[in-house]
């Protein structure tokens, strides 16, 4: 009968983050390609999920989120950048920032709808237009400082367009756009009378004192503005699946219109102990991105050292890191062959585009593991060098 899954899906297989994950456990490789820490998060939130779980909060929870939650989120917000928003009718909790972003381009773009983003981008980005028929434009921030092409990016607007998709702090790429970049991307997405639709799952993880802005703060943004995060990056529980998105309470609702009927609702117990969480101390938040700032320094060095050309991020789980000093013509190949030439997986940067030239060379390596680990990973690459 030929293959039953949908034209408009049928150029999404299984993600290369599945792939190179599988090939790790299959060789025994290190795995820097997919970007979950392994290690836990705080004690308090971890204590805070045994108690709900012990006190019986194992049924459904409430469709918009349990309270407490809703509450905290509202606080983080005004605590760290001093927006004001009503936990009961402008935020809605989500299983994690995938389902937030999937029930926010499925509520608000209709087909034939256009929906500007940058590339590389996050996979579910494009899988997620697409079951939304709509058509992604996209452009491209290019090797090694991923500025924003501002033609290319004006070239991407036209009538149709329906929102911005923005990533930032930005995966795969480790960039935090600027004030600049965000003032034109809010300008033409004004122009366009566009909704911009921001994830911030990487707010936290920014490093060399460099300043996550969210475009909620910015002037005459904060109506057309939905923004997503999630406890997953910040607190180390990417399991939970503990997302949320807050914004103008049309669309929150419209989001939760489409929400209903994809998960109904999630994480449960969960719930409560990110609550906990969100409420921790400067010290945990700083903690957490200094961490990964000297981490993200160990593997650069390792792989600058190994004769990869490096694009030192400023915030996020990941680095990417151009092959061709070494010769490689093609990251998806060279990424293949890794475990065996180095015991090392990372992943191609080409299936996360359009434009597969832009990125052709380009590899993306994770550095939220264990110290431990990532030296053992430098140690590794070293064999690249010899090669």
């Amino acid at each position: 009968m030929g293959n039953p899954l949908v034209a408009r899906m049928q150029g999404f297989g299984t993600t290369i983050f599945a792939e190179m994950s599988a090939l790790a456990l299959s060789t025994g490789a290190i795995n820097l390609g997919q970007g979950f820490p392994d290690t836990d998060g705080p004690r308090e939130m971890l204590e805070a999920a045994i108690d709900a779980i012990r006190s019986g909060r194992n049924q459904y929870p409430p469709g918009a989120g349990v309270p407490e939650l809703l509450t905290a989120i509202a606080e983080h917000q005004r605590r760290f950048y001093g927006l004001s928003v009503d936990p009961a009718h402008e935020i809605l909790v989500t299983a994690g920032a995938t389902e937030a972003i999937a029930a926010v381009i499925l509520g608000l773009c209709e087909p034939g709808d256009e929906v500007v983003m940058f590339e590389p981008y996050y996979d579910s980005y494009a899988a997620t237009i697409a079951l939304a028929g709509a058509a992604r434009r996209t452009s491209v921030l290019r090797f090694p400082d991923f500025a924003v092409d501002e033609a290319s990016l004006r070239a991407a607007f036209s009538p149709q367009t329906r929102l911005v998709l923005l990533n930032t702090p930005h995966n795969p790429t480790g960039k935090v756009f600027s004030r600049a970049e965000l003032d034109l991307i809010c300008s033409l997405a004004r122009e366009h009378d566009a909704w911009v639709v921001t994830d911030e799952v990487y707010e936290h993880l920014v490093f060399d004192g460099v300043q996550h802005i969210p475009v909620a703060t910015l002037p005459d943004m904060a109506d057309r503005t939905i923004t997503i995060s999630s406890a997953g990056k910040t607190f180390s529980a990417t399991g939970w699946k503990v997302g949320w998105l807050h914004g103008p309470p049309a669309a929150v609702a419209a989001a939760r219109t489409v929400k209903q009927f994809l998960t109904y609702v999630a994480s449960g117990p969960f719930q409560p102990a990110v609550a906990v969480a969100l409420g921790l101390g400067d010290d945990m938040y700083l903690g957490a991105a200094s961490s990964l700032q000297a981490k993200r320094d160990l593997l650069c060095d390792g792989l600058s050292a190994a004769g990869l050309q490096v694009a030192r991020p400023s915030g996020t789980y990941f680095v990417i890191a151009d092959a061709a000093p070494l010769g490689v013509s093609d990251a998806l190949d060279f990424c293949r062959q890794m475990p065996a030439l180095c015991g090392v997986v990372g992943v191609p940067v080409s299936v996360l585009c359009d434009d597969v030239d832009a990125a052709r060379t380009l590899v993306r390596f994770a550095f939220c593991k264990r110290d431990e680990v990532l030296e053992e990973a430098v140690k590794r690459l070293g064999l690249l060098a010899a090669r």
